[in-house]
């Protein structure tokens, strides 16, 4: 099971319009979305992180074996349209990770 939980290494303090609006277009809920920084205990508790600051998971998370480097363009102050084609990269690749953890056998490292 996945089970997500988002944070930034530099969080506005809120939640922009278009990221509540998007998911719920696309039939997901936005309750419960907020913007939040990145503690070092959630860090220490993750099975996996999803960097998507566009910089190097080296440069951030150094020690961190279990980083995988997602390149998305940060939508914010973007119009709709640039805000749909950025979910859906993401849903795109949360679908791709969730077969390949699916596919991996107990013991081995997530993809990267």
């Amino acid at each position: 099971m996945i089970e997500p939980f988002n944070a930034g290494l530099y969080p506005l303090g809120y939640v922009a319009e278009l990221t509540k609006q998007t998911p719920m277009k696309n039939g997901y809920s936005a309750n419960g979305l907020t913007s939040d920084v990145l503690r070092k205990e959630e860090l220490e508790g993750a099975d996996l992180i999803i960097n998507m600051t566009g910089r190097p998971s080296q440069e951030i998370f150094r020690g961190q074996e279990k980083v995988e480097d997602w390149l998305l363009q940060d939508p914010f102050g973007a119009d709709p349209e640039t805000y749909q084609r950025v979910f859906e990269g993401i849903q795109r690749r949360v679908n791709q990770l969730a077969f390949s953890l699916r596919d991996r056998r107990p013991g081995q490292k997530a993809p990267g």
